[in-house]
């Protein structure tokens, strides 16, 4: 389901029907074997022909409830499930638009659920019924099912696109992932997305900035103010690409200081309810 970083709030069905001027509830949510043969990977266009987002911009991030289409921001967050339609009102009030799709976990309520083999799915996501960790070794099996994702984020108009549940080799997936294994997914996954004229961004995983910075066009992370490790995320900025940076009201975090922190590094920083609905608190 959404964006999280280990800690995670439960998933909501929802559907969304949009038009320019209102919406419904919206969809949302949120030892195996080895790959056998490499995906042809796709022409990289050059880098321009991808949106690319400035730091310090503006953002809200929904995933459930009735979308909230009003708000004096930059960047809209969104689900994939949502209408083209939607995509297409934020372009005329100047907004761009990220296509949130999970890459690392299966959900049961998706359209394309039926897709996933059972050889890639692994033990459950502990705390979010319907989900289970996929086997990211095997972009062979998973390649025709995200590159169709992406190619919907595509034909709906989205500018960019958030792999949720990409940092997964830590977590208790069934599977014997590497750093390795995580690392060269992503990759794939930047390939894929820059292919189609989208740009991607870095969700969470901070041991693999390094890495990843050079290929990937923004960065999104939770709850790292309160954990401590928002730092590691500033060769984003180092390189001119933004971090877009969520806190939560269940944890017991100053969220003053974490504003005053995000400005000293340059992040665009917000405070959402777990469950990402429309609630949202901006700095002072």
């Amino acid at each position: 389901m959404a964006a999280r970083s280990g800690l995670w709030f439960g998933v909501l069905t929802l559907f969304v029907v949009c038009s320019l001027t209102a919406c419904s509830p919206a969809a949302q949510p949120q030892a195996a074997a080895a790959v056998e043969s490499e995906p042809e990977r796709p022409a990289q266009p050059q880098a321009a022909d991808w949106w690319h987002p400035a730091s310090g911009s503006t953002w809200q991030w929904q995933l459930t409830g009735e979308l909230g289409l009003d708000l004096q921001v930059e960047v809209y967050d969104i689900d994939l499930q949502v209408e083209k339609s939607v995509v297409d009102y934020l372009h005329t009030q100047g907004a761009r638009v990220i296509c949130y799709i999970s890459v690392g976990s299966y959900e049961d309520w998706r359209a394309d659920a039926s897709d996933f083999p059972p050889e890639v799915l692994g033990k459950d996501y502990e705390g979010w019924p319907g989900e289970k960790w996929l086997d990211i070794r095997r972009i062979d099996i998973l390649a025709p099912i995200l590159r169709a994702r992406l190619d919907r984020c595509a034909a709906r108009g989205f500018d960019a696109v958030e792999p949720d549940n990409m940092e997964v080799y830590t977590n208790d997936t069934g599977f014997p992932l590497t750093y390795e294994d995580q690392l060269a997914y992503a990759l794939w996954l930047a390939e894929e997305a820059h292919a189609r004229g989208l740009a991607i961004g870095q969700k969470n995983a901070p041991e693999q900035v390094r890495d990843l910075v050079g290929s990937y066009d923004f960065a999104i992370i939770e709850d790292a103010f309160y954990y401590g490790w928002a730092e590691e995320m500033l060769p984003y900025i180092q390189a001119g690409k933004p971090v877009f940076a969520a806190e939560y009201t269940d944890l017991p975090g100053d969220f003053e200081l974490f504003c005053r922190q995000s400005r000293e590094f340059g992040f665009s920083i917000i405070l959402k309810k777990r469950d990402l609905n429309a609630w949202l608190e901006t700095c002072p």
